[in-house]
């Protein structure tokens, strides 16, 4: 690790902090919910969720392009435009009076959050490769784990005083701490000299490229199919909590609890990823994933008594957030393994394609909610089988290009 330009140590914190813009800038708003339903749209309750992946889809979008610009200005310079992009819509959906002004804000925020989360995956792979740098990604989500787990408290306590508006505030300040740290601690990751050009015909050839090896393919997929899954969980829980539960006033201090449990994926990630090897660990938790969300299919169906049922649905969404630790770093890390000379856009183009499509399969699952988990667990079953019949499909694969590539 001596080629580090800054100390592990801070890289990790500093990786982690631009990660936790995006978890910061969902988690938080989870608790507002009920309040910005009832001042924007009282009468379609549900499309309150639509704050959240509306802001995924615009992170997505948002990916396409700021790999490929970092491949060719550096990469400090799309996280800081993405900061200023995100603390000017993060103001403007503060003032906002109607919900589709402030969807479409989250719209432009998500946008702006695409630079710190793909610049981020570039930067550690223009300095670490392989099972090393699914090993960083570990430590990074071990800090990341705890934003997850504070955010909706956090949220909670800024709408007693400030209003549900005043999260947006707290976005604007967290981002501009983030992106001075980088400016002034961080050196360019990527030279001039090893800068492309950005060119459309450039994006091309790299998705041509990363299309030829099938493992990069699978992972994409499984990727998305994982993500699909947090974000579906992540936009019915608090409706879950509320309506199902009763339990709403609770819920911050369920999910934090939760979230720090669930942290600990990453650290048992970090401990065995060189020995056990990133597809056999994601195989298995997704096989875990199929049981547990098929469980909670037949539990919902099943008349049990409710501090039973609510007791069977923390420990599911637990699992849900323990295999995105335990996912997410190693997809990324088996995806990016053959593409360092394309770093950056390949970083884009994977979180894109995954981020887009994960959104397109959450946003119907949350808008299905119909005041039970069901919904939800029969969407995730059938996500959780094929992501784990595709993880099965690469056991003989390896990162080679077929020979008719």
């Amino acid at each position: 690790m001596s080629s580090l330009p800054i100390r592990r140590t801070e890289l990790v914190a500093l990786i982690a902090m631009m990660f936790a813009t995006i978890a910061f800038s969902i988690d938080s708003m989870l608790p507002a919910l009920p309040e910005i339903a009832e001042a924007l749209t009282p009468d379609n309750v549900n499309a309150a969720q639509l704050i959240l992946t509306v802001f995924v889809l615009g992170m997505g979008v948002g990916t396409f392009f700021t790999g490929p610009l970092s491949d060719a200005y550096g990469r400090k310079p799309m996280v800081l435009g993405g900061a200023a992009l995100y603390c000017v819509a993060a103001a403007i959906a503060a003032q906002a009076q109607t919900l589709e002004v402030l969807l479409a804000a989250r719209l432009v925020q998500g946008l702006g959050a695409a630079g710190p989360r793909v610049v981020a995956l570039a930067i550690i792979r223009d300095l670490v490769s392989g099972r090393e740098m699914a090993r960083i990604m570990s430590f990074v989500m071990i800090v990341f784990t705890l934003v997850p787990a504070l955010a909706p408290s956090l949220g909670a306590l800024i709408i007693a005083f400030a209003g549900w508006r005043g999260v947006f505030g707290a976005f604007v300040l967290f981002s501009v701490i983030s992106a001075l740290w980088m400016w002034v601690r961080l050196p360019e990751t990527h030279p001039p000299e090893m800068r492309r050009p950005f060119r459309p015909g450039a994006i091309a050839a790299a998705a041509r490229e990363m299309a030829s090896y099938p493992m990069v393919r699978l992972s994409i997929v499984v990727q998305a199919l994982t993500f699909g899954m947090m974000f579906s969980m992540l936009s019915t829980v608090q409706p879950v909590y509320d309506v199902t539960f009763g339990r709403g006033d609770e819920f911050p201090f369920w999910f934090g609890a939760v979230a720090i449990c669930a942290g600990s994926a990453s650290f048992l990630n970090a401990v065995i990823v060189v020995r056990v090897g990133m597809r056999r660990i994601v195989t298995a938790i997704l096989a875990v994933q199929l049981a547990m969300s098929g469980t909670m299919v037949a539990l919902s169906l099943a008349p049990l008594p409710e501090t039973l049922y609510f007791a069977a649905f923390v420990a599911w969404q637990g699992t849900v957030f323990f295999m995105a630790g335990l996912c997410i770093g190693n997809l990324n890390a088996l995806a990016m393994e053959p593409l360092g000379h394309i770093a950056g856009l390949a970083a884009s183009l994977i979180g894109a394609i995954a981020t887009v499509a994960a959104v397109l399969l959450a946003i119907p699952v949350g808008l299905m909610f119909d005041g039970t988990p069901l919904p939800l667990a029969a969407a995730m079953s059938v996500e959780a089988a094929i992501a784990l019949i595709l993880m099965l499909q690469m056991r003989h694969m390896s990162h080679t290009v077929p020979a008719s590539a």
